[in-house]
């Protein structure tokens, strides 16, 4: 069994504990029990990115075997949606695919909780199709924006794009006479805010639009979910992390990007080094005051940035930093805010 299918049955028996344990069925909670290796009891509560969910949950198994008496709950609702219950004080780190909003920050200070940013890997976001897509094999950010952006509303076929395309500088149209089915993350997901912010806000503010991806496509925060819609249309479009991608190669294919220094497929390889041009940082926020009252969290967030922990962030498909010494010095100087890079 590889290691991506391990993967895959993990976060299946993590749906099937959800299944049964959710009270009202529309979160998809894990349940396990872990361990800090101290002996120490208690429980942790984890939310946020679905796209951080799978290092967290393999976190969380191998976490179990050092000390059972430690509940932790593992969620992926989205990032956006982890951090309002991180800075409504109900859980204890926050997981998410990108950096904290400004309007997140002014809610966490106005709960009186202060976190601490640690940024553990790097992600490749997948422009994904249907493996029986033949007709497209790379895609431009001028034709991401014709295609996904907010002008592209309405438009059913890839050939819709073609007018808006001749537009723009540096499109690949004209595109298919073929329906174009989009399945992707919604505006809950830091997954969605990456895409955005990297792929269409510079053409949408030179064209005086609003920087949005187009709302009229299924939205999910559940990428599982988005990886069948994309699998479910011959020619289909959308976008996930790349570990997700890794995960159902048989059911989809990646599109290479060429954000303006040629066409470039996701790779571990592309991603370390930035050729690849959607790369993104994954990080935990972890609340501090419950960090220093609660040994089993602060036990947890040691295990995470072990060399065993970071183990899980290649099992689960991403990219590891090249240097964690300065993660590690923020971690055990417990230092607050919002870190540069």
């Amino acid at each position: 069994m590889t290691k991506f299918m391990k993967l895959a049955v993990l976060l299946a028996t993590v749906a099937l504990v959800a299944s049964a344990c959710s009270s009202d069925g529309d979160e998809e909670t894990a349940t396990t029990s872990a361990s800090g290796g101290d002996g120490a009891a208690g429980t942790l509560l984890i939310s946020g990115s679905s796209t951080v969910e799978p290092v967290s949950a393999l976190n969380a198994e191998a976490f179990r075997a050092l000390n059972p008496e430690i509940g932790i709950t593992v969620e992926g609702p989205g990032t956006g949606d982890g951090f309002k219950k991180f800075c409504a004080g109900e859980t204890d780190i926050s997981d998410a695919s990108r950096q904290i909003k400004d309007s997140e920050i002014e809610a966490c200070e106005a709960a009186g909780i202060e976190f601490i940013e640690l940024r553990f890997a790097v992600d490749g976001l997948s422009v994904l199709t249907s493996v029986a897509n033949s007709a497209v094999s790379c895609l431009s950010f001028t034709d991401l924006y014709a295609l996904l952006g907010p002008e592209s509303l309405g438009f059913r076929s890839w050939a819709d794009a073609n007018a808006l395309a001749g537009e723009l500088e540096g499109t690949t149209a004209p595109y298919p006479d073929a329906e174009l089915v989009v399945t992707a993350p919604g505006e809950e997901s830091g997954t969605y805010d990456s895409f955005v912010e990297i792929v269409l806000e510079d053409t949408a503010e030179e064209r005086g639009q609003d920087a949005v991806a187009r709302p009229d496509y299924t939205a999910s925060a559940n990428d599982n979910v988005i990886i069948e819609g994309i699998s479910g249309s011959d020619t289909s479009l959308g976008w996930v992390g790349y570990a997700f991608y890794l995960a159902n190669e048989d059911k989809v294919a990646a599109l290479e990007v060429d954000g303006g220094g040629g066409c470039v497929s996701p790779t571990p390889e592309t991603i370390a080094d930035g050729s690849y041009p959607i790369a993104r940082p994954l990080f935990i926020y972890v609340n501090k005051a419950k960090a220093e009252s609660n040994p089993a969290l602060a036990g947890y967030v040691d295990f995470y940035l072990s060399e065993e922990g970071l183990a899980n962030v290649d099992q689960a498909g991403y990219v590891r930093l090249d240097d964690y010494a300065p993660v590690r010095e923020i971690w055990t100087s417990r230092t607050t805010g919002v870190q540069e890079y």
